[in-house]
């Protein structure tokens, strides 16, 4: 056969559509086969009708985000970028809107259930996907990054984790994008933390403040109030936010309050809500690296939502640090998202790139270790994971619902990193990959003192 006859040939048995070339790769991707429908720019598909929804691989610079950044990140960018969208069965998507409801959360659903376990991509997953690149033309430099993808400016060193200066400019990208954002995304509250539904149909508002009722309870609050009537409770929260905990120990225990924070604009909004809640003589709202209390004294410390910055590497310094500024009888209450065997948040991965840059999950029992370890005699721990599950259907369905909104104040790629960011983690939290846990310990008092009461029923 002459060269102009096999080329001919070669050509004539080339994929006609992406998706026939395509489909080998999905095949090698999922078991049994793609869990979802795939929809390419081609108009041509591939994957069942009567999925739960829809992939829209609407441009080719998806697969060159795929092919330079091979797994999660080549995947988050193009997401993040609108080159890939999904969409619920029988509703189009335009590009950038949000499907509603939890379309986007079943979605990911199947496509994480289906998906073949590889820790990174290898040659099987890799060799095809150069192949269907060079057959539509796709080899080409590498295509720009979304602009929200964050990379810190000191350079990553196990030594340069978590250092003051690197924790600021962690806290700075996640927090510093505008009150107004997380106004409309937590509701009223203002609480980025897990809720409690103590009823299903709760709402927001009474799962925040039943939250802030459990944790003030058992920190004592009650109990001092009643024991100690020449003075109130000191009460440190660490990672205070926009200062909801704080407001709700002043004004329904009396608790006098310092609240620290490294993100300057959340402090200026905490004051602001502190002076209209007419707790300002009970409160006062620092920005401040819980390392720099010395020389403080608190009669309990609440950390909420802010241990998952610390690390595993300062953990004990973070526990040692609050053990000292604890008197005798003090209680911590630590409120984390936890990780079987720990997660650490690093590199090219779609958290570390776009939403918490060096954050860490640290398995329950290391916490519990480890707060032993400075000296606190753990008490009590507690999972709140499908609470937390709850928690974020709400705050996605605060963002969907005020999708052009949020889009104004952060802009579209943002707006579609916190979509991803919030639906995936419902999934997370729903199958136990992860989970969060509160961890009460008590510094002992003179003879192994503790204070607590004898049941939980003295809190509860």
């Amino acid at each position: 056969m002459s060269i102009d006859a096999r080329i001919s040939a070669r050509r004539r048995s080339a994929p006609a559509t992406v998706a026939d070339a395509l489909h080998p790769l999905t095949a090698r991707l999922f078991r049994g086969g793609p869990p979802v429908r795939f929809v390419f720019w081609d108009g041509s598909s591939l994957g069942p009708e009567d999925g739960p929804g829809n992939v829209l691989v609407r441009s080719p610079e998806a697969l060159k985000h795929l092919l330079w950044a091979p797994g999660e990140l080549g995947l988050a960018r193009a997401f993040v970028l609108g080159t890939i969208d999904l969409e619920a069965r029988g509703a189009p998507s335009p590009l950038g809107s949000p499907p509603g409801g939890d379309e986007l959360i079943s979605v990911l659903r199947a496509l994480h259930e289906a998906m073949q376990r590889r820790s990174s991509p290898g040659p099987s997953i890799l060799i095809p996907l150069l192949a269907v690149a060079r057959r539509f033309g796709l080899v080409s430099p590498p295509p720009a990054p979304p602009s929200v993808e964050v990379r810190l400016s000191s350079p990553w060193h196990p030594r340069s984790i978590h250092t003051k200066q690197r924790d600021a400019e962690a806290i700075h990208h996640h927090y510093d994008i505008g009150n107004e954002f997380y106004e409309l995304v937590l509701g009223p509250p203002m609480t980025y933390s897990c809720a409690r539904f103590e009823r299903p149909d709760a709402s927001l508002e009474e799962a925040q403040a039943s939250k802030h009722d459990l944790v003030c309870k058992k920190l004592g609050l009650s109990e001092w109030a009643s024991k100690h009537l020449h003075r109130a409770a000191r009460l440190l929260d660490v990672g205070c936010g926009w200062g909801s905990m704080a407001i709700h120990a002043a004004q329904r225990y009396g608790a006098e309050v310092i609240g620290v924070t490294l993100s300057t604009p959340q402090a200026m909004l905490a004051r602001k809500r502190v002076a209209e809640a007419g707790v300002g003589d009970r409160v006062e709202i620092r920005v401040q690296d819980y390392r720099d209390l010395d020389g403080s004294s608190f009669d309990a410390i609440s950390s909420i939502g802010m241990f998952e910055h610390v690390g595993e590497r300062r953990m004990a310094e973070y526990f040692d640090a609050l053990f000292g500024l604890l008197g005798r009888e003090g209680r911590l209450l630590n409120h984390a998202i936890s990780s079987v065997g720990g997660s650490k948040m690093r590199g090219r991965t779609f958290i570390n790139r776009y939403v918490f840059p060096d954050g860490e999950l640290i398995d329950v029992a290391d916490v519990v270790r480890a707060m032993e370890r400075s000296g606190l005699e753990v008490r009590d721990v507690e999972s709140l994971r499908e609470h937390y599950a709850r928690t974020l259907r709400r705050w996605v369905e605060n963002l969907e619902r005020r999708w052009d909104e949020a889009v104004s104040l952060v802009g579209l790629e943002r707006a579609r990193v916190w979509r991803l960011y919030m639906s995936a983690s419902v999934n997370a939290f729903d199958d136990g990959g992860i989970a969060i846990h509160q961890v009460l310990g008590v510094k002992p008092g003179p003879g192994g003192s503790s204070g607590m009461p004898a049941t939980r029923a003295g809190w509860t």
